[in-house]
């Protein structure tokens, strides 16, 4: 582990503003519409207006013969080029997360994602065809030429309905449509401490389906060298372009040195994004058909349509109390949408994980179901998983407080795992590494000021209104790839570089990264220079999802800090013809006894003066490089907790809801840049916001049609409905981490669902307003406040 001194203006802990900010606000970031290579052609995507139907025929002719058409590629001429299904590869399987026990003799079902599908269509909006023409103009018109003979199929949009003895079967190889079924924890002590309970309160509800909606719409860029039969992908995915290439390669069926992925900037992700599009690979592709490279840009409605999206999870469970308040066990049933391919289980797995949150509930058991349907397919989104679980708890937590006298604070209080008990394995075999909950819950309701509620409530009744306040508190347990790799290398031009494998998408890695650097290796934050992002400089990494990438940063950047520090220390053992042993290292220099020295830049150049024997010792070329690697594969979860209060206030003529404030306080561990992490904090928050009380994706059910295409119908939060967020950021060392580093990104997100439907029920109270469903629109909430009133 790196020597920590002292705290550097630079370093570790410092608030430093975003360097890339400056370059993103002023017009000079580069996304992937606004590379334009020499001959480039554009394509559009020919997409299916059905839910499900068999492709009979596809007729390309009058599309081909309109002006400036260059191809028309299909399903058949991807198949005729080998074009391999997508490698989603969705796993269920490995640590930190909980063990799913599969029924005897049950297979998992994972489904063949081709990137143009050859006879069938199973979502509105599968793209089926490819035009590339001169200009996006001239293949939008002629995509409109492409004759398509479909045979429409009965479709489903929901489990309940995929499931059901007379559903369509929506892949012949899967009857029933079950991708997956699985069980945790204990289910006869479970039953036993349901005998055995004074309290039991029930909630079945539905997280429902959201979708990411980055700023920058999907993009892509294919290029092909015939010299050097070599593919070149530029656009942006939260795995990373090294992750990308290897899947490119694949559904390719070339070697992985064959291709190339290389990403600019990217305007948000949230998951979203993570998994492999076909416009990915299907761009590089027609480059090479035609010879020429080959750019899509979807416009948005492409994007509502076609985006993976996320949640759509259903829970049936049930809590069990004793008759002082305590907790005894906890059952229900998770069953997660797919949509229409099974591309990530991660969502349902990550919740069953952590079903019972932040609490001592001594027995457990969940069923979980992946189910198949007829819609656009669900991928990872901000928490994946976690804010369902922590959306159930808490909502049972407070039901079990209103129904039998309790009060909600002192329940959870009574409840919540005491920092003594860590590390604590939770009832499914998940094992929490530290943290103290209570004195988070504590310090969160201190800084709401939760005993002078009553006096504000008291403030908004004078105005009409019902006011309403709510805590939530949450635990994450966060993975993702677990290998990453960090170099560094000193350069002839007084720069320290520094490469590594992630992909931000607004994390601020340009930024945080160099700090860590700038902080162990004791050298100014500006003499570091940042890379990633192109697969011919970056060699290993996985990409930023689940919370890893500062996770697993820190540790390989650590790592190659001290292979740096070790080569330059032989160097300068040789150079200042001192023992190793006595070279010392501080503020980017080595010195030997007497005071003698030499700095990092120097010791880079002296590389080429070495013995060699020397040379061949530290693997040191001749070149004058001075250089460290770190490559690590760290299987062990990341833990974020935290706890989060709002207060809302609620007319009850109209229904409208307005959040008038929020404290957010969240666990990270070590903050390397706490500006960022607040600013992290905000936009989470605001996400959960928005699923909370307007976004929804909505399918027609009986025909599967999206409703809810455009901004229109698809409601987004704005800074008028986002109230002033008081981030709290505390730092109690993960012990699962050499760094003591929690994520530090999602945790606005986790509760807030929860949080904002207890606030605005606990609004209603008087009305007699029980629970809400999400989410919460204003037209809900007045038919709820009016349904209580008839009593």
């Amino acid at each position: 582990m790196p020597t920590q001194g002292p705290n550097r203006p630079t370093g570790i802990g410092a608030p430093l503003r975003r360097t890339e900010d400056r370059r993103l606000t002023t017009g000079k970031g580069r996304y992937t519409s606004d590379f334009f290579p020499q001959a480039l052609c554009h394509a559009v995507m020919v997409r299916s207006p059905h839910a499900h139907a068999k492709i009979r025929a596809i007729d390309v002719s009058r599309a081909m013969a309109a002006p400036g058409v260059i191809a028309v590629l299909t399903g058949a001429d991807a198949a005729a080029d080998g074009l391999a299904p997508i490698p989603h590869n969705p796993d269920w399987v490995g640590p930190p997360d909980v063990t799913l026990r599969l029924p005897p003799d049950f297979e998992v079902f994972t489904t063949d994602n081709a990137v143009l599908p050859l006879d069938t269509v199973r979502y509105v909006g599968e793209a089926v065809a490819m035009v590339v023409a001169e200009t996006a103009a001239a293949a939008a018109d002629a995509a409109e030429q492409v004759d398509i003979d479909y045979e429409p199929l009965r479709a489903v949009t929901t489990p309940r309905a995929a499931q059901a003895p007379d559903a369509p079967d929506i892949w012949p190889e899967r009857p029933g449509n079950l991708s997956l079924t699985c069980e945790v924890g204990d289910k006869d002590a479970t039953a036993r401490a349901f005998n055995a309970a004074a309290h039991v309160v029930k909630l079945d509800s539905w997280v429902h389906r959201v979708t990411g909606s980055p700023m920058e719409p999907r993009a892509a860029i294919g290029e092909y060298d015939a010299a050097t039969e070599r593919y070149t992908l530029r656009a942006g995915s939260g795995r990373g372009a090294v992750q990308t290439r290897e899947r490119l390669a694949l559904i390719l069926g070339v070697r992985k040195e064959q291709c190339r992925a290389v990403f600019g900037d990217m305007g948000g992700n949230f998951g979203t994004r993570n998994a492999f599009s076909p416009e990915y690979a299907l761009m590089p592709w027609a480059a090479r058909r035609v010879g020429r490279p080959v750019k899509w840009v979807g416009d948005r409605r492409e994007c509502f349509l076609s985006d993976y999206q996320a949640r759509d999870l259903t829970s049936e469970a049930e809590l069990a109390l004793d008759a002082d308040g305590n907790f005894l066990a906890l059952r229900g049933v998770n069953t997660l949408n797919l949509g229409a391919y099974a591309v990530y289980f991660w969502p349902l797995r990550k919740g069953l994980s952590m079903m019972q949150g932040v609490y001592r509930i001594p027995s457990v058991y969940f069923q979980g179901h992946a189910v198949l349907t007829n819609t656009a397919p669900t991928a990872v989104y901000r928490s994946a998983g976690r804010p369902e679980a922590i959306f159930m708890i808490e909502r049972l937590i407070d039901l079990a407080a209103d129904a039998h006298g309790f009060d909600r604070v002192d329940l959870r209080r009574r409840n919540l795992i005491p920092s003594a008990a860590m590390p604590f394995t939770n009832a499914v075999g998940v094992t929490y590494d530290s943290g103290d909950y209570v004195a988070g819950m504590d310090e969160a309701l201190r800084e709401a000021d939760w005993t002078g509620f009553n006096a504000r409530r008291a403030e908004s009744v004078k105005r009409g209104l019902c006011r309403g306040i709510g805590v939530a508190n949450y635990i994450e347990v966060t993975s993702g790839i677990p290998r990453e790799r960090a170099e560094l290398k000193v350069c002839g031009d007084g720069c320290v570089e520094l490469v590594v494998g992630t992909m931000s998408s607004g994390q601020g890695h340009e930024t945080s990264f160099p700090q860590l650097v700038s902080e162990w290796l004791q050298i100014p934050f500006d003499s570091v220079r940042f890379i990633a992002n192109d697969t011919d400089r970056v060699s290993v990494g996985g990409g930023s999802h689940s919370g890893r990438s500062m996770r697993l940063v820190s540790i390989a950047v650590g790592e190659a800090v001290e292979a740096l520090i070790a080569r330059g220390t032989a160097i300068a053992a040789h150079v200042l013809q001192a023992p190793a042993a006595d070279i010392t290292y501080a503020d980017g220099a080595f010195t030997a006894p007497g005071g003698a020295s030499i700095d990092l830049y120097d010791a880079a150049k002296a590389v080429a003066g070495l013995p060699d024997d020397l040379r061949e010792e530290l693997d040191a070329s001749l070149e004058g490089e001075l250089e460290g690697v770190g490559d690590i594969t760290n299987r062990a979860g990341g833990y974020p907790y935290g706890a989060h209060v709002c207060e809302v206030e609620v007319d009850p003529e109209t229904g409208h809801v307005a959040i008038v404030a929020w404290t957010a306080l969240d666990d990270v561990g070590l903050a390397v840049n706490p500006l960022i992490l607040h600013g992290q904090a905000h936009g989470a928050v605001t996400q959960g916001i928005g699923q909370a009380l307007m976004e929804a994706i909505h399918y027609d059910p009986d025909s599967a049609q999206l409703l809810s295409g455009s901004f229109m119908d698809y409601a987004m939060p704005r800074a008028s409905t986002t109230p002033p967020i008081n981030t709290i950021i505390t730092e109690v060392p993960a012990s699962s981490h050499p760094h003591g580093v929690r994520p530090g990104g999602e945790g606005g997100t986790t509760p807030a669902l929860a949080l904002v439907i207890n606030a605005i029920v606990d609004a209603l109270s008087d009305f007699g307003v029980k629970h809400i469903e999400m989410p919460a629109t204003p037209q809900r909430v007045w038919r709820a406040i009016e349904a209580a009133r008839r009593g």
